[in-house]
C-alpha cells in the first residue's frame, strides 16, 4: 500500500465517522426539537417523548430537515400556535450547538 492509498484510505475513515456523527447528532436535536414543540402543545412528559420519536422519524421520510420543519409547524398551527419556518430553522440550528456541545462533552 503506497503512502497515498493510506491517506486516501484515512480520509474516507474521517469522513464516514464525521457523518455518524453528523447523523447522531441530527437525532438528538429533532429530540429536543421535538420536545420543545411538545411543550407549546401542552404534551404530558410520556406523549412529549412519543411525540419527539415522531420529530426524529420525520427526518428520515423524504425531505430531511425540511421534512422535519413540515411537520412540526402543522402540528403547532394544528393547535393554533403560529411559527414560522424561519422561527424552526433558528430553533434547530439552536439545537445542533447544544447537541454538538453535548456530543463533544461526552467524549
Amino acid at each position: 500500500m503506497t503512502t497515498f492509498d493510506k491517506r486516501e484510505e484515512a480520509f474516507e475513515k474521517k469522513y464516514a465517522l464525521d457523518q455518524e456523527a453528523k447523523f447522531r447528532a441530527e437525532g438528538r436535536r429533532n429530540k429536543m426539537l421535538g420536545l420543545w414543540v411538545a411543550e407549546k402543545l401542552g404534551l404530558s412528559a410520556e406523549a412529549a417523548s412519543d411525540y419527539a420519536k415522531t420529530v426524529i422519524a420525520a427526518e428520515f421520510e423524504d425531505g430531511g430537515d425540511a421534512n422535519v420543519i413540515r411537520k412540526v409547524t402543522a402540528d403547532l398551527a394544528a393547535k393554533g400556535i403560529a411559527v414560522t419556518d424561519a422561527d424552526i430553522g433558528v430553533r434547530m440550528a439552536e439545537f445542533m450547538a447544544q447537541a454538538v456541545a453535548q456530543m463533544k462533552a461526552e467524549m
